[in-house]
């Protein structure tokens, strides 16, 4: 009897055992099913689209018109930079969508040139280590108009400007760009047209020290960063912009997706590049996609570093659930082949699409090269 029953305890055990073992073969089946049909997916998805800039004197008619072409032309979807007016957004999403396109709202969230409620407030504007005011004293260029991203007027009034946009039906999201500090640093290549040599971070580009950026840093670190020897090596100083934006993004995150609409960004190239010239890490943000601008004639690089850059955002991002787009720059190509090449480093380095940077620099010669590319991946 004692026998007879240690018999049937090990069958048990033996059935458990192997039961377990065809759950467990037919899960990982099941999950190399899931991601090959996700990778399928994917793969079939991969969409093409273009920043522009609106006409608020350009007819719906000239509109129909650009729009078609660039349909025809193989683009899925447009990034429209209105000013923040939902108003103009309203007049041109039904358009676009007539002829097959998506819309997304471009916005310049923190860099707000021109924004006539922000300068009835000249304390919203961020302050360089030096002491001026982007107020009334822009580094680089006329157009940088930052404001600070910790004070609670100023992002209070970017995320109304968020809000706006999200409440316009029709949209697919709300496309923040400008979602950073000045640069610290700028791209290699642009140093010469502005005369300049960055190996250390200059005082006059080093932002934000207004009084609420070192109030609230003080509050958590019992220190001034105006007081540092080195600010660039003080990582606490770094990380606390570094949130400061992270925050902003976050609580648009939320705004966006109460709209039912999703939230996009242009970004710098890649994380590690983004953190170090701009105070940007959007590998650690609440975002739905970003759309890298990875400009390589910026950096002085071939096209293979499109392919390079763009694999370097989607390995840090894979594990966050966010997609990611690459974004090329039109004016250093001098062929559509180019265009083509251009394409496929970014989806053969896991880009989910690609998106140009200008909509009225697409020549046909290069719509005729997205639409061939095109073909050829559906």
């Amino acid at each position: 009897m004692k026998t007879l029953r240690i018999f049937l305890l090990l069958s048990m055990l033996f059935n458990i055992v192997a039961c377990n073992q065809t759950e467990k073969k037919q899960s990982n089946t099941a999950s190399i099913d899931d991601k090959q049909i996700a990778k399928s997916t994917a793969e079939s998805s991969f969409e093409f689209g273009t920043w522009i800039t609106s006409n608020k004197n350009k007819s719906n008619e000239d509109y129909t018109k650009e729009f078609k072409r660039y349909k025809e032309g193989g683009i899925d979807e447009l990034l429209i930079n209105t000013g923040t007016d939902p108003k103009e957004l309203e007049r041109l999403v039904p358009i676009a969508k007539a002829e097959g396109l998506k819309v997304h709202a471009w916005i310049m969230a923190v860099n707000r040139p021109g924004d006539k409620e922000a300068l009835k407030h000249p304390e919203w504007y961020q302050v360089s280590r030096d002491g001026k005011s982007c107020f009334d004293t822009r580094p680089y260029v006329g157009y940088y108009q930052w404001l600070c991203p910790t004070r609670k007027e100023s992002r209070n009034h970017i995320l109304e400007l968020v809000e706006g946009l999200a409440k316009v039906e029709g949209i697919e999201s709300v496309h923040l760009d400008y979602i950073r500090f000045p640069d610290i640093f700028l791209p290699i290549g642009l140093l010469p047209k502005y005369d300049l040599v960055q190996d250390v971070e200059m005082p006059e580009y080093d932002f934000c020290y207004c009084d609420v950026c070192i109030s609230e840093f003080e509050k958590i670190h019992h220190k001034n960063p105006k007081e540092s020897n080195n600010t660039a090596i003080d990582m606490e100083w770094k990380n606390f912009r570094l949130n400061a934006i992270k925050a902003l993004v976050d609580d648009a995150y939320k705004i966006v997706h109460n709209n039912n609409k999703r939230l996009t960004a242009a970004v710098f190239p890649y994380p590690e590049m983004a953190d170090h010239m701009v105070r940007q890490r959007w590998d650690k943000w609440n975002i739905d996609e970003v759309y890298p601008m990875i400009y390589h004639s910026f950096y002085n690089e071939e096209i293979d570093w499109i392919g390079y850059a763009t694999k370097q955002g989607v390995t840090d991002i894979e594990s966050e659930n966010i997609e990611l787009n690459t974004g090329i720059y039109l004016p250093p190509f001098k062929s559509g082949e180019g265009i083509k090449e251009a394409i496929l480093q970014a989806k053969n380095n896991g880009a989910k699409g690609v998106t140009f940077f200008s909509g009225p620099q697409l020549s046909d010669e290069y719509l005729k090269a997205i639409k061939e590319v095109k073909t050829s991946i559906q």
